[in-house]
């Protein structure tokens, strides 16, 4: 069962700012100070673009499809989209690759929408599971093609520059539906795809 956004009364930018100039007073320095006058304004528009797929909906992005595709069902694969995004546990970012395929039932998409929708799931507070099972349902829910998945291979930086600190270490999720699930050879043949 998919939980609805929940819809929250956002801070006023001052509100935001302030908030910073506390974090910087705990971490230890001084807000007044010459180089970090201006840094709670710079956080505030940076997190603005850092998060703005919260002010995107994902199914508005894949509503514009194409018909005239000649009968063509083989599958479709864009991969190497890069993504930036932050943990929700800790939010720092982790960067890396998504992968995507689909199976076509009588429409496609574009391919800039497929780019677009990881970008509208990434750029919020995140876990790479959870971005994962949304790409896929989302594009499963709108396109309703004859199969979907989506592999993502990401670098975590609360894991490699805190913690732990096991730098080089990538993560790897995947969720697949309708033929990709069903079908070893269909999984195959896309696995196949990204290792080329």
């Amino acid at each position: 069962m998919k939980s609805k956004p929940v819809k929250i009364k956002k801070p006023t930018v001052s509100e935001a700012e302030e908030a910073v100039r506390t974090l910087i007073r705990w971490a230890g320095d001084d807000p007044k100070r010459e180089g970090l006058l201006d840094t709670p304004k710079r956080v505030v528009k940076s997190y603005r673009e850092f998060f703005a797929g919260y002010d995107v909906n994902a199914h508005d992005i894949l509503s514009r499809t194409f018909k005239e595709v000649e009968g063509y069902d083989e599958m479709v694969v864009l991969q190497d989209i890069e993504f930036e995004s932050h943990c929700e546990h800790h939010m720092v970012p982790f960067t890396g690759k998504a992968h995507i395929a689909y199976l076509p039932n009588n429409k496609v998409i574009g391919i800039s929408k497929l780019a677009r929708l990881v970008d509208a799931y990434s750029k919020r507070l995140q876990i790479q599971e959870k971005m994962t099972a949304q790409i896929a349902n989302a594009l499963n829910d709108t396109l309703q093609p004859k199969g979907v998945a989506v592999v993502i291979e990401a670098v975590h930086q609360c894991m490699t520059s805190r913690g732990v600190h096991k730098r080089g270490s990538v993560m790897q999720t995947s969720h697949m539906l309708g033929q990709f699930r069903r079908d070893a050879r269909t999984r195959q043949e896309f696995f196949s795809l990204l290792h080329r």
